[in-house]
């Protein structure tokens, strides 16, 4: 089974391009309800920048159909991103005291509260886990998350965290696919039953990852498609993120991509693909492309 789908359907570039969503759709519930009707996988970013509810949840999976799956993105927190303290709930930032630093990582809290906010966070995915609409959760690395033993460690205490739940894994720094780790990297997931994240994106930059078509574990497989705009990827100061992904992909290119998709398939129950070039509605066009194309080949 192959789903393919992209990243947010509330993003804010792509309701106010006006070029997804007809214009009777004005809430949230009725925008994802026609996202749905259209495509049967999305992936939830809002995830990342907050703690998700567990109330969000349960909402998402009554308004999808029986068979529609969520890809939620980990909290910033856990992947060892930046992340400002107004952003905790409030009795975890009243239980952590002042902070004098615009910025906290994983290590600044102590353990108690971390291990609270991981039974938050597992708590809050439990209605679409019950439902059968929770695809992974996708655990995306920042580009200073580099191969080494401590973050190899790292990922493992994640994994131990989310136990019970398919823990999908996104590198951001080549040293992870270089020559000399490619296949240590590839064996510890596997080992972990970790699914690999198959990225297509800019190349040439210390923040680029190859495409490394592989199935670390045979229940499912995710794509994650960035576009290709080098001139943006690493470029500091833009006004928002969807300057970054402002890529449409050719017809060409997404015929190229089929038989790695079917490739993947043939090793995996289940497939996502999740387009992620978030400039107006480029990642809709794209995706009901190669979907069409998947159908025909």
């Amino acid at each position: 089974m192959i789903l393919v789908g992209t990243a947010s359907w509330a993003d804010k570039n792509l309701i106010d391009s006006g070029l997804f969503y007809p214009a009777h759709i004005k809430t949230p519930s009725d925008r994802l309800a026609y996202y749905a009707s259209q495509f049967p996988l999305v992936e939830v970013d809002s995830s990342y920048y907050a703690l998700p509810s567990e109330r969000n949840a349960a909402l998402w999976a009554e308004r999808t159909p029986a068979d529609f799956r969520f890809d939620i993105k980990s909290f910033r927190l856990f992947t060892q991103h930046q992340t400002p303290p107004k952003v905790l709930p409030v009795d975890i930032r009243v239980a952590l005291g002042a902070v004098e630093k615009q910025h906290i990582y994983y290590h600044d809290l102590p353990e108690e509260l971390r291990d609270e906010l991981w039974q938050r966070f597992r708590s809050a995915l439990r209605p679409l886990k019950d439902a059968g609409k929770l695809g992974v959760v996708l655990f995306q690395f920042p580009p200073w998350f580099v191969f080494r033993q401590s973050n190899l460690e790292h990922i493992a205490a994640c994994a131990r965290m989310m136990e019970g739940f398919r823990v999908a894994v996104e590198f951001r720094h080549r040293s992870w696919f270089d020559d000399q780790h490619r296949e240590n990297a590839l064996e510890f997931e596997r080992r972990l039953g970790l699914t690999h994240v198959v990225v297509d994106e800019p190349q040439g930059f210390a923040s680029s990852i190859p495409s490394v078509w592989e199935v670390t574990t045979p229940e499912i497989a995710v794509v994650r498609l960035h576009g290709r705009k080098r001139e943006t990827w690493s470029q500091k100061g833009l006004e928002s993120s969807a300057e970054r992904f402002n890529y449409l992909y050719s017809t060409d290119e997404l015929r190229k991509l089929v038989g790695a998709v079917k490739t993947l398939a043939s090793k995996a129950r289940e497939v996502h693909v999740v387009f992620n070039n978030n400039f107006g509605n480029f990642a809709q066009r794209n995706a009901r492309d190669l979907a069409q194309l998947l159908l025909e080949s």
